[in-house]
Order: C-alpha cells, then structure tokens, then sequence
C-alpha cells in the first residue's frame, strides 16, 4: 500500500531507472516500517525549476496507509536525498518530498479497499 512517485527532469536509462526503482522501494519499506511486497514505486519524467532556476531537480510524493510520521518522514527524506544525489547528481536542496497519510477506505487493491 505505501507508494512513492519521484518526478524528475534528469534523464534516466531503462536500465538505471529499474535500479531506481528498485533502492525506492526498499527505502520506503524500511522508512515506514512495512513489507517491501505491499510498496509500488513510479518513476517519471517532468519538466521542472526550483526558485526560478532550471537543472537537475526532483519532486517524490509518498502516500501510505499509516506509519507516516515526522520520524519516518524525516528518515524517507533523507534516504531520499542521499539516493538522488548519489543515482542523479540531484543537489538535496533541488528535492521536494511530500507525505499523504491515506485513509484505509480510500485505497483500493485487488478488487477492494483496504478499509
């Protein structure tokens, strides 16, 4: 159920992107403390500029159903940033994350929601 959706305007080869998606994954699992096999993560393109300048730049969404916290926030947060900079050459300070607690009734797998 936790998901994690990174936008960037870095280019990034099939082969890359899977490694990506793969250290995603296992770093919101652990930062949120469930079972990587409920985690799916998106990797995407997009235009973006960070205080009117244009380079290498991200934007992640994380959206779960509970173990969102200022703790494991702050934890995603970093993990993140130190990911991007060392997979991308993304600066931390060109990084946005954003955290959605989701309500159970409100996401829906396998044919029902969670709630």
């Amino acid at each position: 159920m936790p998901m994690v959706r990174l936008t960037t305007n870095v280019e990034i080869g099939e082969a890359k992107k899977t490694e990506l998606l793969s250290a995603l994954s296992k770093l919101v699992a652990k930062g949120i403390g469930k079972p990587e096999r409920y985690v799916m993560a998106i990797a995407e393109g997009g235009s973006i500029i960070i205080s009117g300048q244009p380079g290498p730049a991200a934007f992640a969404e994380v959206r779960s159903i509970g173990g969102l916290n200022a703790e494991a926030n702050g934890r995603i947060t970093s993990g993140l940033c130190s990911l991007l900079k060392e997979r991308l050459a993304i600066s931390p300070e060109r990084v946005y994350v954003n955290f959605l607690d989701i309500p159970a009734g409100d996401w829906g797998w396998n044919g029902e929601t969670f709630g």
